[in-house]
């Protein structure tokens, strides 16, 4: 039997235009097509919840949010919702090409997990009419000559309302602009050569400036050293496939860019006190 992998789910396989929304009642449930299981996805998720609560687990996190709160996925997060209920509000996925440079520097630009944001009430009331707004325009008939464009410019608005309340948060990669930037070119860069390249010197070449300086940059945003944030990437893409996938740890090691699977099974232990093994067999009992 072929091993399982983590699903990765595609945008274009349900929409042919880069963009899919919904809005759920308080209460409904998922629909049978729609399984619990964990899988990633190639484009943004956007949540707006206006009623109930609801929790979500991201990368070994549990999320919990509740009434009048914003939160967003992004591509490549590994991600299951905890209970088959559905809190009130709208659900839109995005296309990555849609997301404007400035605000995926805001979305990507953290390196730890984003948290949810509560709205007051005139925020809220502003972003529940911006999107059924958009959901009537979505909807209407694809004849219509402007359909599209007044749609993709609803939903830049959308995005930059919500960019715009992440900033507003007390958080410190949001406040300067250059810092914001290398943070997010780092986590592309690291997104896009971790399986090959696991030296900090490498991305600071990349990018043009001294390791000290990325290191200063990151330590600031983060409190990690690049060296830590490369590693806590292998481990969580580690941990992802050792929990969802039935690959065997030779199988994860190669995977991750390791051809000694013992030297990754030490670098595993160091970093999570346990063995992948262990790991595997406290988190699927």
């Amino acid at each position: 039997m072929a091993a399982k992998t983590i699903p990765m789910h595609q945008l274009k396989h349900r929409a042919d235009n880069g963009l899919e929304m919904s809005y759920f009642d308080l209460d409904d449930l998922p629909k049978a097509e729609e399984p619990l299981g964990a899988h990633r996805d190639d484009h943004y998720l956007f949540f707006v919840l206006g009623d109930g609560s609801a929790s979500l687990m991201i990368d070994f996190h549990e999320l919990h949010f509740s009434g009048n709160s914003i939160y967003y996925i992004l591509p490549g997060q590994v991600h299951h919702r905890i209970s088959n209920k559905v809190a009130g509000g709208w659900y839109v996925a995005v296309d990555t090409a849609l997301v404007p440079t400035e605000y995926r520097d805001v979305f990507e630009g953290r390196l730890l997990l984003q948290q949810p944001v509560t709205l007051n009430e005139q925020q809220f009331e502003q972003t529940n009419q911006l999107l059924r707004l958009l959901y009537g325009k979505f909807k209407e008939s694809n004849n219509d000559t402007f359909q599209l464009p007044v749609a993709y410019s609803l939903v830049q608005a959308f995005m930059g309302m919500v960019a715009n309340y992440y900033c507003n948060q007390n958080d410190p990669g949001t406040k300067a602009p250059r810092s914001a930037e290398l943070a997010r070119q780092f986590k592309t860069l690291l997104a896009d050569n971790l399986i090959t390249h696991k030296s900090p010197s490498f991305y600071a070449g990349l990018m043009n400036v001294t390791e000290g300086y990325l290191n200063e940059v990151l330590k600031k945003i983060t409190g990690f050293s690049v060296s830590n944030l490369i590693m806590n990437e292998v481990m969580l893409e580690a941990k992802r496939l050792l929990f969802y996938s039935t690959l065997n740890v030779k199988e994860i090691a190669h995977t991750l860019g390791y051809q000694d699977h013992t030297y990754f099974s030490r670098l595993f232990k160091n970093s999570e006190s346990v063995t992948p093994l262990e790991f595997r067999g406290k988190y699927l009992k």
